[in-house]
Parts: structure tokens; sequence; C-alpha cells
């Protein structure tokens, strides 16, 4: 499929496109595009090229000899920009604009500068990403952007006029961040992060002491540092303090989890909660459906996967292991940050655990800590609200895809890992979990006095289990839904990177008019 415009002076005609093979259902807002480029990369092409069905390329013809040579952006990593052409002879590159705070910025210099990888810019082009910088960096990253470029200003207006304006709910709850990191609520109690590490230590070394004399209890015991371990790095990733920074490889040395892996998979789940063919947290099929598929997709297993949950969950430890292995080793190849230093880590965590503990019983311990791991994190979100469509008020759908479990005794209070405040930790994932507790009525109050849909969500931690279970069983029962969003709808993996979003290919062809 080829698309031809003219840039005839100021001229540029063109009309609503969709840069994918398959329908997309992140396109919601109808937006009208002055130009769609191929969407794998953000270039137009000066001459005719060779095409596929799968690529939309648009040729640039200038009409005047006056026409000024069109210019781009160049970033380093500390969001300091030089303008530099935007052309090499053979193709020009064009704008890539993210909306923040109400401006709009062209990331496209600074997109191979992010340290969390391309991918993520890629995915806000067009697109407002207030909330998901806020929630996700550093105070020092949040002013870095201010530092980069503005959008043209006849960009920034076609692209106000085709996304949605924010809702009063977002605009009240940036006033409650800001009242938050005001008062204090980021600060770390750190004898409450010294308990939590001294229950794992002495955990690890209790299995190890009991390697011998006691391989069932040893097993056992590994099995909770090994969850406990999980938790703590999923806080220490999730930090952006001095304390979470120095801790972001204890995932990789204790858990065998790689920061890298973890930051790309499960950031795209707290941006994307319960977006189908987008977070991969709900595409467990086909060994568990949360939702009726399409014939097409279905599997004989869904009939009875309330009867055979347990087998796929057991599972979920062990997959994250080879996924985190795989990601490692493709981050030392294409020399994303720390890559290296990460692969060693991981390298260590193996030595020691291969050193210590036998197969017959660290094996066991993985497949253990999986089960306990996943039956905290499912029935949070999988009870909840699913979306076939892209969210743009974040905040509202935070509340909708997410349920809160209420522990019954200390115990379980520890082991679920502050994960029973889901909730919380979706709306301020950097802040440190001793506060959740805290944050409880306040967020309760906000989904009041916001008239937020179903309010805060909690049930009863065997309650919520329930909840899940009877889900997965009504599931079962089910006959296949022709047409249903189908979980790997935009690449389980490769969402994000995708070039579905409105402003796919510059819009208006960024500085080349």
């Amino acid at each position: 499929m080829l698309v031809r415009t003219a840039l005839m002076g100021t001229a540029l005609v063109g009309g609503p496109l969709s840069t994918s093979g398959f329908s997309n259902p992140h396109h919601h807002h109808g937006m009208t595009r002055p130009a769609v480029l191929s969407k794998t990369a953000r270039f137009s092409t000066l001459e005719r090229p060779k095409t596929t069905d799968d690529d939309v390329v648009v040729v640039v013809e200038r009409g005047s000899s006056e026409s000024v040579p069109p210019t781009a952006w160049e970033c380093d990593e500390e969001a300091e920009c030089v303008e530099v052409p935007a052309c090499n002879g053979e193709s020009c590159r064009t704008s890539l604009d993210v909306r923040i705070h109400g401006l709009w910025y062209d990331l496209s210099g600074w997109r191979k500068a992010h340290p969390a990888g391309p991918h993520w810019i890629d995915w806000y082009d067009g697109r407002d990403a207030t909330e998901v910088m806020d929630a996700f960096h550093s105070a020092k990253g949040r002013e870095m952007y201010k530092r980069l470029p503005k959008s043209s200003p006849e960009t920034a207006a076609v692209l106000d006029a085709s996304v949605a304006p924010y809702s009063q709910t977002e605009l009240n709850f940036r006033k409650l961040r800001a009242k938050l990191e005001e008062e204090g609520w980021w600060e770390r109690d750190y004898v409450h992060e010294a308990t939590l590490l001294g229950i794992w230590t002495s955990l690890f070394v209790a299995s190890a002491y009991t390697v011998d004399t006691a391989p069932p209890l040893s097993a056992f015991l590994l099995a909770l540092s090994m969850t406990n371990a999980g938790w703590l790095g999923h806080d220490y990733i999730h930090g952006v303090d001095k304390f979470a920074n120095t801790l972001r490889p204890f995932a990789a040395i204790a858990a065998g989890l790689g920061p890298t892996w973890w930051s790309d998979k499960h950031n795209k789940h707290h941006a994307l909660t319960n977006e189908m063919g987008v977070d991969e947290d709900i595409a467990t099929d086909p060994f568990i459906f949360p939702y009726v598929p399409a014939p097409e997709h279905d599997s004989p297993l869904r009939k009875v996967q309330h009867y055979i949950f347990f087998v796929p969950f057991s599972f979920l430890f062990a997959l994250w292991r080879v996924d985190t292995l795989k990601v490692a080793v493709d981050s030392v190849e294409t020399k994303r940050p720390d890559a290296k230093n990460e692969l060693w880590y991981l390298l260590a965590h193996y030595f020691v655990l291969l050193s210590i503990f036998p197969a017959t019983l660290w094996v066991p311990a993985v497949f253990l800590s999986g089960l306990m791991s996943a039956l905290i994190v499912t029935p949070t979100h999988q009870s909840e609200e699913f979306f076939t469509e892209y969210q743009p008020d974040w905040v509202t759908a935070q509340f909708r895809s997410t349920r809160n479990a209420v522990t019954t005794n200390p115990f379980s209070e520890w082991l679920w890992g502050g994960m029973q405040y889901q909730l919380e930790h979706h709306l301020f994932p950097s802040m440190p979990r001793s506060k959740y507790p805290a944050l409880k009525p306040i967020l309760t109050k906000f989904a009041e006095e916001n008239n937020v849909p179903g309010g805060y969500r909690e049930s009863g931690e065997f309650d919520i289990l329930y909840m899940n279970w009877d889900l997965y069983r009504r599931v079962a029962m089910a006959d296949a839904v022709p047409g249903a969003p189908y979980s790997r709808g935009n690449g389980q993996l490769g969402a994000i990177d995708l070039g579905t979003s409105p402003g796919a290919g510059g819009v208006g062809l960024g500085k080349l008019l």
C-alpha cells in the first residue's frame, strides 16, 4: 500500500490512515492526520522505494527551490538537544510528539537516549503521557523533559484538536500527588526496609542450613525467600530514590529476575493496565483465559481451566527466569544501559543457587514460589474491568481495573508483599510500600469526591481469590465469542513499538512543514 502526499509550499494534503495491517483498537479519537509514515521508522521517503502491504510511505515533492532545508533534533542522556538536518538525501526524519502537563514536546531526538528504551516514547506519540511521566520518573527526570524541544505550533494545534482533554479527575489527581510530595510521602522508613531485608536474609540462611537435615522445610523456606525477594526487587526497581537505585540489582541477585526485563514488561502493565492485546499480565492464554476468546483463538484447556489453573500458575517464576535471561543477553547485544552488570548479577545468582541447593530442592521451590506469587498478583486485576481501547484517563482506568485485598493476619500482610494495596501501588508505583496503608483512606475519599465508577474496590484476601477462580469457571462454561479481542492482537511483547498510536509517523511531518 503506497500513499502519495505532495508538499507544495506549505500545503499538505492527506487523510486518516492506519499504519498497521490489522484493525487497531487504539485509534479511538478518529483523528484526521496530514500524513502517515512507515510503521517501522519515523522517516519520509524522498524517492519512491520498494514497499510491502504493511508499509505506508509518504513521498514528498518540493514545489519551491527556496524551501528551507528541514531540521530535526538530536539529544543526549541529559536531555540537551541540538538542531540537525532532518534529511540525509534518502529520507527525512519527522517529529514524535508527546503531551506532558498540557504542552507538546518533540521527542524524536530523545527517543534513542531514553534510558528505558525508545519503545515507550513511540507508544505515546500523539498521546498524553503526564501521569506515566510523573509515576515512573525521579524528580530529576521530571525536570529534564522540560529542556526538550517543543512541538511546532501547527503540530500541537492538530493534536490538541484530536486527543481527549484532561478530565477533572486527572486534574484533581495531579493536585493530590503534588500535595503528597510536599508532605514527604516518598521518604523511606529505613527501619521498615531493614526489617524486610532481615526477614529475607533469615529465610535464605535457614533454607541453606536445612538443606541436608530437612529438605522439604528447606524447599519451603527457599520458596518463601524467592517470593519475598521478588516483592523487594519489585519495590527497588520501581523506586526513584538513591536507596532504591543502590538496591536495584537485588532482584537479579536474590530472585534471578532482571531489572531491564522487569521494567519493560511490568511498567507496560502499569501504564496500560488490563488493555487487551497490550497488557501481558492478562495475556495468559492458551492455558488460562480471563475472558471468553474468539473461536480461532480458543483452546480445549479453557473448558477445564478452573480445575487446572494452579498448574500454569506454578510455572510463573520459571517462565520469568527464562524471559529474564533472554532479555539480559539481548540487552548486552543492543548495548542497553548497565546490561553487562545485570548479566553478571544473574550469573552470580545461579552460581550461589546451584552451589548450595540440589536441583531436587530448588526446582520445586521455584514452582512453589511461582504459585504463591500468581495467587497474589492475578486476582487484583483479572477480577475487574478489561479495556478494548486505549484509556486516555489513566487515573480512572486504574480505579476501574484494580481491586485491593484485605489481609486477615500478619503473615498474609507480609506474604502479599504490598500487593494487597494494589491500587495505591498502581497510582503511586515509586512510593515506598510502607506508606500504602495510610494512603487508603485518602484514595477512598478521592474516589467518592470524584465519582469514580466503582469507587475504591477491595475484598477480603480469600474472597478475592474466590472471585478470580469464579471468573475462570464462568469463562470456562461460556461459548466462544466471534470477534472477541485477541490477547495478543497488537503483539504481546512488541505492542508498544508497533507505531499504532494516533500520532504515528509524525503529525504534519513536523519541521517539514
